[in-house]
């Protein structure tokens, strides 16, 4: 016997109630999806999803699942028949080799959703665990705080044996809560917005805005490479890049400097509902946080929410900058994020930007110039990129 399965354990998703299939059924069609390139079977059953290990690249597959939303955690197994024998044997050789690390005290906890098993979860406990004290030297039984605890679930069709536990990436799974517009612009905030966001279980869409030739095409890369990490985490993932230039110089024509950013903010807002409206996106996603710049104080919040009546969803709004580096970090994007290369909302930055912008100048200040055709265009002239979970090597060193 050997460790040939993963045991995945659901955690939020067993609250769900009467959605709770719906919920395991996305998981386990993510989870397939992940592990596509290996030779796997998925099998979910009551409570638990069961990876079949045909291949032996488990490493790999333990890697992978680590950023699956909705796993809570999971554990390799060893799969035995319903057969005390077999139980004891398996539970044996699942301890043994969990002792790469000195092992003095162990503990066996048995469940059984197999009621027509013949033997009680606690008969089996002592039966199991009296097993390995027969059959092993200078190890004994603490069932308070043990250095390995021996898992042994008996299901319907056979039983699964566990020592150690990997935690999950919580959540829910990818695609069961709808999906959003996030709104990215190349810093280190939006991509961990995106990733909370897709940790709730929605799926999103990237809206990108450049402005060539201020922008260059370097910093259009470095979003697709920040596309490309968050795709570890959802699968496939369509980036909208706004040409976003000639909106830009007209506001920075038209508009009092100290509005400049609160109409550009209102101008993204309006584009990204339109594409969010085409795209069937139900709510907006940003990486603002309360009180870091000019635009993202409460007062400037107020007044650029105006315009769209979609949900912004602000995942950020009350962490700190070190608290969001750290997610960051995590994650994998901080070392793109931090590439020099600007953005459009660097671009022709006033210096003297309201903190405390009022609707009724904002509205006033948009009548200084026919913005709507400007929107349409910028709409009409959207290019989309999709991007699927495969790094390109390549184009990651042609960033530095």
């Amino acid at each position: 016997m050997k460790y040939d399965h993963i045991l995945v354990r659901i955690g939020e998703l067993a609250l769900k109630g009467k959605n709770r299939k719906v919920f395991e059924r996305a998981l386990a069609s993510n989870i397939t999806v992940v592990l596509k390139n290996y030779d796997i079977k998925v099998i979910s059953t009551f409570g638990r999803i069961m990876i079949e290990l045909k291949d032996n690249r488990e490493g790999e597959i333990i890697e992978k699942l680590k950023n699956v939303f909705g796993i809570h955690s999971f554990s390799l197994a060893l799969k035995t028949e319903n057969d005390l024998d077999d139980i004891q044997k398996g539970a044996l050789i699942a301890l043994t080799d969990s002792r790469n690390q000195p092992v003095r005290t162990f503990k066996v906890t048995a469940k059984r959703p197999n009621k027509n098993f013949p033997i009680g979860s606690q008969e089996l406990n002592h039966l199991v665990g009296g097993y390995i004290l027969k059959n092993t030297e200078h190890i004994t039984v603490d069932v308070h705080n043990p250095d390995v605890e021996v898992r042994v679930e008996v299901r319907e069709t056979a039983t699964y044996i566990t020592c150690g536990n990997i935690r999950g990436a919580g959540g829910l799974p990818v695609g069961t809560g709808g999906k959003v517009m996030l709104m990215l612009s190349g810093g280190i905030d939006s991509p961990v917005a995106g990733y909370l966001t897709m940790k709730r279980g929605v799926k999103i869409n990237a809206i990108h805005f450049h402005s060539p030739p201020y922008t260059n095409e370097r910093a259009k890369e470095k979003v697709k490479e920040l596309v490309q990490i968050l795709t570890k985490f959802s699968g496939t993932i369509q980036l909208h890049l706004v040409p976003f230039t000639e909106m830009q110089t007209t506001i920075h024509e038209k508009v009092p400097s100290d509005y400049a950013m609160t109409i550009m903010r209102r101008m993204m807002l309006r584009i990204s509902e339109k594409i969010a409206h085409e795209q069937k996106a139900l709510a907006i996603t940003t990486g603002e946080s309360l009180g870091q710049v000019a635009s993202q104080t409460l007062h400037s919040m107020n007044t650029i929410n105006e315009v769209t009546n979609l949900p912004i969803i602000r995942p950020l709004v009350t962490m700190d900058k070190l608290e969001v580096i750290e997610v960051a970090k995590k994650i994998g994007t901080y070392e793109t994020s931090i590439l020099p290369f600007e953005d459009c909302c660097t671009i022709f930055l006033p210096p003297n930007s309201k903190t405390r912008p009022k609707r009724e100048l904002a509205n006033k200040f948009e009548t200084n110039f026919d913005f709507a055709a400007l929107i349409d265009r910028a709409v009409a002239e959207t290019e989309i990129v999709t991007i699927r979970h495969q790094r390109n090597e390549q184009q990651v060193e042609d960033l530095f």
